[in-house]
């Protein structure tokens, strides 16, 4: 009995927590992240302040809560993406694309979600090291690609024409020890930069910067992620 009990108190503050990130998420939508209050979302769910404070004691633990969230559903939409190209045999050129579009596809479909995390740091807040390993998610999926791909010689040298700096080599080194991957460092590096340049297309788009410059946006998406994949030295 006392065990049905503690299960179903569970579910409850599950139930409940779920609700209270739900109706933030809408404040994001209307008002912003740094105009995110917690008395709002209690007032709109109908409880007081003081039972909320039950489950998120601050306005940063509930940012903290719906960063962590959001990383984990780009992530896991684009583990899924890889998952699927790997299990139909693509080449590691597709499992890379197809990782790049999920992410895409997921930012079009949460572009609150996605400005929570890829847009402007909120003032006043720091992010905990607990959102740290859900950030990573994205390059650990195509870091993956890029593993499997040097593992069966199907990775080349980098498009790039200048080596990089022995600065940027060292930063990538200490990269890949902290990641425990076995990659070249001036791979790493350019998988540094391709990383960052995914994510300014997205953003890009998501904030309006390709207005009236690029109509033609999946093609151009594709091409752009055709060059990050040459950039990093996958071959076709």
């Amino acid at each position: 009995m006392t065990s049905r009990i503690q299960g179903a108190r569970q579910r409850a503050r599950g139930e409940i927590t779920n609700a209270i990130k739900d109706e933030a998420r809408r404040h994001l939508a209307d008002e912003g992240a740094s105009r995110l209050s917690l008395r709002a979302v209690a007032r709109e769910l109908g409880m007081v302040s003081s039972a909320l404070y039950r489950y998120f004691p601050s306005r940063d633990d509930l940012l903290t809560a719906l960063i962590t969230d959001a990383y984990d559903a780009v992530g896991a939409a684009a583990e899924a993406a890889l998952a699927e190209a790997e299990s139909a045999g693509d080449s590691h050129l597709v499992r890379w694309r197809a990782v790049c579009r999920a992410v895409r596809a997921w930012g079009l479909a949460h572009p609150h979600e996605y400005a929570l995390i890829y847009g402007s740091p909120v003032p006043g807040y720091a992010a905990p090291a607990s959102t740290t390993r859900p950030a990573s998610r994205v390059a650990l999926a195509l870091l993956s690609v890029l593993r499997d791909a040097h593992t069966s010689g199907a990775l080349r040298e980098p498009a790039s024409g200048a080596a990089a700096p022995e600065a940027v080599l060292k930063d990538a080194e200490l990269l890949a020890e902290h990641l425990g991957v076995e990659l070249p460092p001036a791979v790493l590096a350019e998988v540094v930069a391709a990383w960052s340049q995914l994510f300014g297309l997205i953003s890009f788009e998501l904030f309006g910067q390709f207005t009236k410059v690029v109509d033609a946006r999946d093609a151009f998406f594709d091409h752009a992620v055709e060059h990050l994949a040459d950039q990093v030295g996958l071959r076709r």
